[in-house]
């Protein structure tokens, strides 16, 4: 990978790890905090089932105002976004406020929004044979929240002593702060001329935008959604409810944290080594063993409730959704003529933060009423869907190739 292209991808990995920091906050406390404040307790996963739901409903926005603002200024508004939410959930608990909390959680949610965009900034910045090295990149800032993530959650919590919880969330907004500058003294986006020069990598540079139901229809951008939309939706459905059912099945909290811990280093560490692999064996194989070992973290939870069955379980979901993520990404970023970037991006990243929400939302309604075993029978199906429209971009890729030539 050309040196510039590298430098932007670890700036946007140390982004993605202050991002995934932030989040994992959220995820080990939210619920608690949220239970903690609710009037009423069935509104205790409230704020952090927002943080998806705003997601969603931002990633339109963020997508056109990257391509209006650029980069770096909209990402640091991503990096504002997450410094109020902090400061919000902070006064929030100590004024015992639930719908305040709410509010400051959908912050968090809307800079979730912005930091989905950075594996595509990297990809669009990079030479098309770089694009997966780019990608994954990225993705390793994650395995510092994996690792550090419920440990700083854990030691924040008591930081400030006459409110419990509240340490922690202006831990969240300091990483908001710190993403803003780094983003500002550490990032530097490609001159035109040279985005210009990667986009002529696909020999599309003169060639003017379709409609985006034109590009929706694609093999190639149908099996991206399906590997980035239905493999996070089904990684977050089952993650969401695993701590529950941890419990539930007779382990402690403790165990329940470090499973989704675990899964955490499923998802990001592979990123070390998963552009690689895709490089090396190419995006049909390395989607297939994605989807495969989504469908055998699925198989072992269904067939044991024992400790070592969630840890096992956990992270093979996690290792196949990075390599469905990785994979997904980089079709993406090959779905989409320069002109075409900013409409076919928003499409693709609303449309999975939808699916997502959807899926986290739903989450405790099937543990609830139908068990842990509906829940991993649950995405079976949905990965079958994800086999099925992979394999027909597979074998309409050859013909796509011959018509680009």
């Amino acid at each position: 990978m050309a040196r510039p292209a590298m430098s932007q991808a670890r700036a946007l990995a140390i982004c993605q790890a202050l991002f995934t920091s932030a989040l994992s906050v959220d995820l080990t406390l939210t619920g608690l905090v949220g239970y903690t404040l609710a009037p009423d307790k069935a509104l205790a996963t409230l704020p952090f089932a927002l943080i998806t739901v705003a997601s969603a409903l931002t990633a339109i926005a963020a997508a056109f105002l990257i391509e209006r603002l650029g980069r770096r200024a909209a990402f640091s508004l991503g990096g504002l976004a997450c410094c109020a939410g902090g400061l919000v959930s902070v006064w929030a608990i100590a004024h015992h406020d639930f719908a305040a909390f709410c509010v400051g959680t959908a912050l968090v949610g809307v800079f979730q929004a912005f930091a989905r965009f950075y594996r595509l900034a990297a990809a669009d910045a990079a030479a098309p044979a770089d694009k997966p090295r780019a990608i994954s990149t990225v993705l390793t800032g994650g395995v510092v929240a994996a690792v550090c993530g419920p440990a700083i959650a854990a030691w924040s919590s008591d930081l400030m002593v006459a409110q419990p919880f509240a340490g922690s969330y202006a831990v969240v907004s300091v990483f908001g702060l710190a993403t803003v500058l780094l983003l500002v003294f550490g990032y530097r986006e490609p001159p035109a001329q040279a985005a210009a020069a990667v986009a002529a990598g696909h020999g599309d540079t003169a060639l003017p935008a379709r409609p985006l139901a034109e590009i929706a229809r694609q093999p190639v951008f149908l099996a991206a959604f399906a590997n980035n939309g239905i493999g996070n939706a089904v990684m977050m459905f089952v993650m969401t409810a695993t701590p529950i059912a941890a419990v539930a099945c007779s382990h402690t909290i403790k165990q329940g944290a470090q499973i989704i811990e675990w899964h955490l280093v499923g998802m990001y560490a592979p990123s070390f080594f998963s552009g690689w692999l895709l490089q090396r064996f190419g995006r049909g194989p390395m989607l297939m063993c994605g989807i495969a070992l989504a469908a055998m973290g699925s198989l072992v939870a269904l067939a044991s409730t024992a400790l070592p069955a969630f840890y096992v379980a956990l992270l093979c979901l996690g290792v196949g959704w990075n390599f469905m993520f990785v994979g997904g990404t980089t079709l993406l970023a090959e779905s989409y003529r320069p002109a075409e970037r900013a409409r076919t991006q928003a499409l693709a990243e609303f449309s999975a933060a939808a699916l997502t929400a959807l899926a986290t939302l739903a989450a405790g309604q099937v543990l609830y009423r139908h068990g842990w075993q509906a829940v991993n029978l649950a995405v079976l199906p949905a990965l079958g869907v994800a086999l099925l429209v992979t394999l027909g971009w597979q074998r309409q890729a050859p013909r796509a190739a011959a018509l680009a030539g």
